[in-house]
């Protein structure tokens, strides 16, 4: 008798008790009583030893589920709220024509951000796997879960040094006065001129909070280039070494430790903004600040390159393709309402953004006021924006050590969460591929955060800010469209937008509406193939400042680029090459979900029917 897909996993169709699971499995047991539904309306019933429903693996396995709802809700928006919501967005609203940029941003939120955001968490959830094991669905495809990992520890070998700074700069802020006020440091240089000199429009000068930045916190005097790195600095190091044993007794038990540290790292950032913009509006020029920001210039929107700006910036804000979505749903009840989660989730990240440009431009109001300068001299994004223009500001309060240590505390909790959900991403979706790992998780996680750590030593050198710029520029760019890309059409095309909808329907008891299966379908690949063609069109090298990197550091960063995307063929030339049969056997096995190859031995392939294409 066929059962409904999922409705009592591993539950033997007798009316005899047997057990749900593989012998020596623990976990509490209980008798259910389940009500089968043959297809000529006949109903037959089975009762049978099952687990809490829930828990349950589709296989009959354990897998731990978050404590409470709110602990993966304050995971998912701790992650995709990071430091680029405050030094990225406000921004590009700023120079793409304020409050008209919101247009072509929420246009692109709407038809591309939230579907896909949809689509991750309902994958992880009803399939229980990490980034790599959800392609049981579809198996040629998995080459691309093993993409997102590989993008989650790249970028884990340099966002952790930003994390190590904004220590760097908390330990510092516990000073009487603040050390980058004046000019009379043994780090200052003849050109350092001092915070009330009005001489920023001097290409020869700089200020005090800029040669903290990078003379004193980065000594990048003592390296000429990338091919000049000098040993890891120790202040820095200690930094980091402080981050990662942080990150490691935050994940080492699961989501179990993780989901409690959520609660201060996501909460955390809302309330220092709150205070920060408390304190901004008062500022002498902070309202005209705000006004810049805000100030909508529609004609902006006939320059393509604010819609390529919007775009981007949708596709990376939300942490889409990192597995990390995948990764933290995958550990939810399996009846758990994810479209709702997919809604409040991506829109609590959107207000943060907009939030937080107040917060930033009315101090940038106040510092172009203070120092008598056009506003756009003042406003820039990236570190930049965090480590030297913004502590300079708070450098001018009175009681502004206090204001510092708020602020890098601030900073500190929305990295801290984000590092935390890329690492998650790498630990859950190589143990969900590699079952023996599951016993020894607390090492693995040991393994994964040293050698994260022991690769950041690079970007704690002297010269440890270019390898840091070449990193930030090629670990996660093209590389994580392309990766969302194949994932959009494995599950839209090839598993099918109907059977993922039937698969939503039966964990959330609806139907995922005709709008979202055309967006699935349709308008989200199509919107990150543009992406990805736009992304190799527009290259531009990395730079830091005036450094221009030589052409094999350009090389290596277009092979650190390659080699997460290589993945999907190789996996995919692999999978051909293990699978028994002829051509199109091959093909069948390699594009049914592992669940149906019975069907295929039945020369029942629903992807070769021209319905399974066409389908919305």
């Amino acid at each position: 008798q066929p059962m409904p897909r999922g409705a009592a996993p591993a539950t033997p169709m007798s009316s005899a008790v047997g057990p749900a699971k593989p012998p020596g499995a623990m976990g509490p047991k209980e008798v259910e009583l389940i009500l089968v539904k043959e297809q000529n309306g006949v109903q037959f019933t089975t009762s049978a030893l099952v687990t809490p429903a829930g828990h349950t693996h589709p296989s009959g396995e354990q897998r731990e589920t978050w404590s409470k709802k709110i602990d993966f809700l304050l995971s998912v928006i701790g992650f995709a709220v990071d430091l680029a919501n405050v030094w990225r967005f406000p921004y590009l609203c700023y120079k793409n024509g304020g409050g008209a940029f919101l247009v072509p941003y929420l246009l692109f939120m709407v038809i591309a951000g939230m579907p896909l955001f949809y689509m991750e968490l309902a994958l992880g959830q009803y399939n229980r796997e990490g980034a790599a094991g959800v392609w049981k669905i579809c198996p040629v495809f998995k080459g691309v879960g093993f993409t997102v990992i590989l993008i989650s520890l790249y970028v884990g070998f340099y966002y952790n040094v930003i994390i190590a700074w904004a220590l760097f700069y908390l330990f510092s802020s516990f000073s009487a006065q603040l050390p980058w006020v004046n000019c009379n440091n043994t780090w200052n240089s003849a050109n350092c001129s001092g915070l009330n000199a009005t001489l920023l429009n001097d290409s020869h000068k700089t200020t005090p909070a800029l040669e903290y930045f990078e003379r004193r916190v980065l000594h990048l005097q003592d390296s000429s280039g990338i091919d000049d790195l000098g040993l890891p600095r120790w202040q820095l190091t200690s930094c980091l070494a402080v981050v990662i044993v942080v990150l490691y007794f935050s994940l080492w038990k699961g989501v179990k430790t993780s989901g409690k540290v959520v609660w201060i790292t996501a909460t955390m950032p809302y309330v220092v903004l709150t205070v920060l913009l408390l304190r901004g509006v008062t500022l002498p020029g902070a309202i005209d600040g705000i006004k810049a920001y805000l100030s909508v210039d529609f004609l902006r929107l006939c320059d393509a390159q604010v819609w390529i700006e919007a775009a981007t910036q949708i596709c990376f804000s939300l942490g889409v393709g990192f597995g990390v979505l995948i990764a933290f749903s995958s550990y939810n009840k399996f009846s758990n309402n994810c479209y709702r989660d997919a809604i409040i989730t991506s829109s609590i990240n959107s207000l943060t953004s907009f939030f937080s440009g107040f917060v930033i431009f009315s101090f940038l109001g106040y510092m172009s006021q203070k120092h008598n300068v056009a506003l756009d001299k003042v406003a820039t994004d990236g570190p930049g924006l965090v480590f030297i223009i913004y502590p300079e500001a708070i450098a001018t309060l009175p009681g502004s050590s206090i204001w510092a240590v708020i602020f890098f505390i601030m900073l500190l909790t929305l990295g801290i969460d984000s590092a935390m959900g890329g690492m998650e991403s790498v630990i859950t979706g190589l143990i969900d591929e590699f079952k023996f790992l599951h016993k020894h998780r607390e090492l693995f996680t040991l393994l994964i955060v040293v050698s994260t750590f022991l690769i950041s030593l690079f970007c704690v050198t002297n010269g440890g800010i270019y390898v840091f710029t070449l990193l930030d520029h090629f670990a996660a760019g093209t590389s994580i469209l392309f990766g969302v890309l194949i994932e959009a059409i494995g599950i839209a095309w090839f598993y099918g937008v109907d059977r993922f909808s039937d698969d939503i329907q039966e964990m959330i008891g609806q139907r995922p509406g005709f709008y979202w299966r055309l967006c699935w379908k349709f308008v989200s690949p199509c919107f990150l193939l543009f992406m990805v063609v736009v992304s190799f069109a527009t290259f531009n090298p990395p730079k830091y400042g005036s450094y221009d990197f030589p052409v094999w550091a350009n090389m290596v960063g277009w092979c650190l680029s390659l080699s997460s995307m290589i993945m999907v063929p190789i996996y995919a030339i692999y999978k051909f090459c293990i699978l028994p049969g002829s051509f199109c056997a091959k093909l069948a096995y390699a594009i049914t979900p592992e669940t149906e190859h019975h069907l295929v031995e039945r020369g029942e392939v629903r992807q070769f029917t021209l319905h399974h294409w066409l389908v919305v």
